[in-house]
């Protein structure tokens, strides 16, 4: 044999050496761990009535108000970050590419997963450093134009540079798309194997380029964008009604992904600023379903003639959703905030058990983790892979992380108990406050006077407990609450001292996590970031 065929042969075995190992997946939908839980002939989700009559009006309750509906910038408040919209299954946004792992239309019972909506399937590497959706022809803006890749790409561009700092932090790992056809497009990540890259990639919401072009996307509006999903929203009053009705023709009414859902032929919403109005007008019949956070509502409330009669029907329905985290932030940019212990010390006399115990007849449980009734909450001391991670950064560190478990102060329910008053006292001291004339001063004269910022009023109540135990120390609580629209702005511009609010979780954790954590964001205007 001659050396030339020696050579052709070596040449061709590592030619396919290196197509085997590189390989390429075609899927109907997309798992982070593992196959999809449904197979490419599924015709509908198990929890849902595939043959649900549709029909009807629904009536439903808003909370707060909104100045916009373009949902996709930072100026403004839309419908869709307003409280519990989301769970109602309408609201303005676009379709994405997929559904299932983001806020369009979550998966009600499997994690870490999607499937294609406008994209009939995807492609993508071993190492996940690219991905290749495949739209549906049959795909339709609710004008009858094609959706196309170059709507894609479009979006793609419109949200990543001018889009909501949120768009940003998710769609800044790509490194480019590629145009591959009328209904194919490429995407090419800066880094390889990261799979929730893909997953995030496919929430992308597919805006129409031939509407948005003549339009300036950062403007405020209440005109309803065009869109392709099974409502459109017909009626708009400024902040306080919007009316959305079912698109009878709509492209994806048969997909197995739709069916059984997005059954009411038109739903109403109404928003209240106040939500002791709104459960006033819940007992008079204005609206069909009232969502009740308030556990002394839940414990009283209810002795109403439609209750009594059958009309209306209290449930309590036990869910395996993760909590999201609802707490007092504060604001570490600004001073005492950036110390510690005063964060410590204003903890301490935060008597969570005596609040629980009078005010919401026992109803909560403390979070003690970001991921509250989850797999993902941190339990017990650091260890394995956690262990490994943290140990780089030990000296950063509270000591006591790597020796304890980690817990809050607890009391009786009856009262902040004198020892945890002289652990705070000892901290405020440490940090350079002490107790003159009945006021907690710093070396200046300066006393500890701080605000959190609310925008609901019904929140009020939580707070005024926390007031009374700061007092006993010489400390100044106030309490301002705004409209919404005044509480985003601040909130974009990180203008609070502290305030009281959640930060939402899922089971499929990711780029979220960035944009509430990570140092990068600080500074972001309208990063979530809170502290």
């Amino acid at each position: 044999m001659t050396a030339p065929l020696h050579l052709l042969i070596l040449l061709l075995m590592l030619t396919l050496s290196t197509s085997t190992s590189a390989a390429i997946y075609h899927q109907h939908g997309y798992s982070v761990f593992g196959q999809p839980k449904y197979p490419k002939d599924f015709q509908h989700l198990d929890y849902v009535r595939p043959d649900a009559p549709k029909g009807g009006t629904l009536r439903i309750m808003g909370s707060g108000t909104f100045d916009t509906l373009n949902p996709y910038t930072l100026k403004g408040s839309s419908p869709i970050i307003t409280g519990n919209f989301y769970q109602y299954g309408i609201n303005e946004l676009n379709e994405p590419l997929m559904v299932g792992s983001g806020v369009y239309d979550p998966s009600g019972d499997e994690p870490y997963s999607a499937y294609g909506l406008i994209a009939e399937s995807l492609e993508f590497s071993d190492d996940r450093s690219w991905v290749v959706f495949n739209l549906r022809p049959e795909a339709r803006f609710h004008d009858g134009r094609a959706i196309t890749a170059h709507d894609v790409a479009f979006s793609f561009r419109l949200l990543s540079e001018q889009g909501h700092p949120n768009y940003r932090a998710m769609l800044q790992e790509v490194a480019r798309y590629d145009l591959l056809g009328t209904h194919r497009i490429r995407f090419i990540f800066k880094t390889a194997d990261n799979p929730l890259l893909i997953l995030r990639l496919g929430e992308l919401p597919v805006l129409p380029e031939h509407y948005w072009r003549e339009r300036d996307f950062a403007d405020t509006t209440f005109e309803p964008a065009l869109n392709s999903g099974p409502y459109r929203i017909t009626q708009v009053s400024p902040g306080r009604r919007l009316v959305f009705e079912r698109v009878k023709d709509y492209w994806g009414r048969d997909l197995p992904i739709n069916r059984g859902k997005y059954n009411f032929d038109r739903m109403e919403v109404e928003f209240y600023r106040d939500n002791n109005v709104a459960f006033e007008a819940f007992k008079a019949g204005e609206f069909d379903i009232y969502l009740d956070h308030k556990a002394s509502n839940w414990a009283n409330a209810y002795d109403f003639p439609a209750v009594h009669s059958g009309a209306v029907l209290k449930r309590a329905i036990e869910h395996q959703i993760p909590s999201s985290t609802q707490g007092l932030f504060f604001n570490t940019r600004r001073s005492p905030f950036d110390d510690r212990r005063v964060r410590e010390a204003l903890g301490m006399l935060f008597d969570f058990e005596w609040s629980n115990r009078v005010l919401f007849y026992d109803a909560y449980q403390r979070s003690l983790s970001y991921f509250p009734n989850s797999p993902f909450s941190a339990t017990g001391l650091p260890a394995g892979q956690e262990f490994l991670y943290l140990e780089p950064f030990r000296e950063q560190l509270p000591p006591e992380l790597f020796l304890q478990p980690f817990s809050l102060p607890t009391t009786d329910g009856r009262g902040i108990p004198r020892e945890t008053l002289r652990r705070a006292v000892a901290l405020f001291n440490q940090a350079g406050w002490t107790l003159n004339n009945g006021r907690l001063q710093n070396s200046q004269g300066r006393p500890l006077i701080f605000e959190v910022l609310l925008v609901n009023p019904s929140l009020e109540r939580i707070l005024l407990p926390w007031r009374t135990n700061l007092a006993r120390l010489g400390i100044d609580l106030r309490i301002r609450t705004v409209d919404r629209a005044q509480y985003k702005a601040r909130l974009d511009q990180f203008d609070y001292d502290m305030i009281l609010t959640t930060l939402p979780q899922t089971l499929s954790p990711g780029s979220e996590q960035h944009i509430y954590f990570h140092s990068s964001q600080r500074d972001v205007k309208g990063s979530r970031n809170y502290a």
